[in-house]
């Protein structure tokens, strides 16, 4: 697999992530991508060809390898970076559509015309459900990535010797794991690295709702607020003395322009 390619794609996410999600991207590109391209793909290059049984009967290397190791460490690995980062490179996409449908606005109500998105990156809306969705599912992709290898792996162990009688071994074989102590640190560290990044996808859930949480409660309570102080027969504006009644439309004017700029988001 091209891991280049991966690589320059997740980098144009930066821009669009919060402080969370960028140290998550440091982690997953330095720490778990390049440490899976540098090392973990030749660690377990040959590891079912020195998978050795004290034994010569044919086939039974293979079905005792097969009995311990149903699943490839270092493929399921791949598999779960894949998984892992595809649901980021779909908040780039969300945000390139957003891009493209105002260049689109633009294009047929003029260059003057009003914007449909303040900012397309900024995550509120769609985009913020997208964010949102794909960081519970990257959680969930690595919490049961952790849960096969702590079943395929009895604990994280990388045992020497492996006791075998699976048919058509004549009798229990003792078969030996090529580097178990190298393969055991290699599947420590992938196992850390995938529990600090559930840690930052979670922690960047709590953030988006959190901040959504405060933007939405936060003018419902300066509204009541400013209700609570105001009496219910106290008119919008008041003349003061010496005004003519004639006046009194000026006077709503100035109130109703004063209450639009109070309520322009800037």
């Amino acid at each position: 697999m091209n891991w280049a390619f991966l690589l320059g794609l997740l980098s144009g996410l930066n821009k669009y992530s919060t402080a969370l999600g960028r140290i998550w991207l440091s982690v997953v590109l330095i720490f778990r991508v390049l440490a899976y391209v540098v090392a973990a793909e030749k660690v377990w290059d040959d590891e079912q060809k020195d998978f050795v049984c004290n034994t010569k009967q044919p086939g039974c290397p293979n079905v005792c390898y097969d009995e311990f190791f149903p699943v490839s460490h270092v493929r399921l690995w791949a598999l779960q970076l894949i998984l892992v980062t595809c649901p980021s490179l779909l908040v780039v996409m969300h945000v390139a559509y957003r891009q493209e449908r105002e260049w689109k606005h633009r294009l047929k109500h003029g260059p003057n015309a009003p914007s449909l998105y303040d900012n397309p990156s900024k995550k509120r809306g769609g985009l913020w459900w997208t964010s949102l969705l794909s960081l519970i599912f990257k959680a969930a992709v690595d919490s049961g990535s952790l849960y096969i290898f702590h079943r395929l792996c009895q604990d994280y162990d990388m045992p020497r010797v492996v006791a075998c009688s699976e048919s058509p071994c004549p009798h229990t074989v003792d078969c030996y794991i090529s580097r178990p102590t190298e393969e055991k640190v290699f599947t420590y560290f992938m196992v850390a690295t995938a529990v600090i990044c559930i840690l930052l996808n979670l922690s960047e859930v709590t953030y988006l709702v959190g901040k959504r949480c405060l933007q939405t409660l936060g003018p419902r309570h300066q509204k009541s607020r400013c209700q609570g102080h105001l009496p219910d027969t106290c008119p919008p504006y008041a003349l003061s003395q010496g005004e003519h009644p004639q006046d009194r439309n000026s006077v709503l004017m100035k109130a109703g322009s004063a209450t639009v700029d109070a309520g322009v988001y800037p």
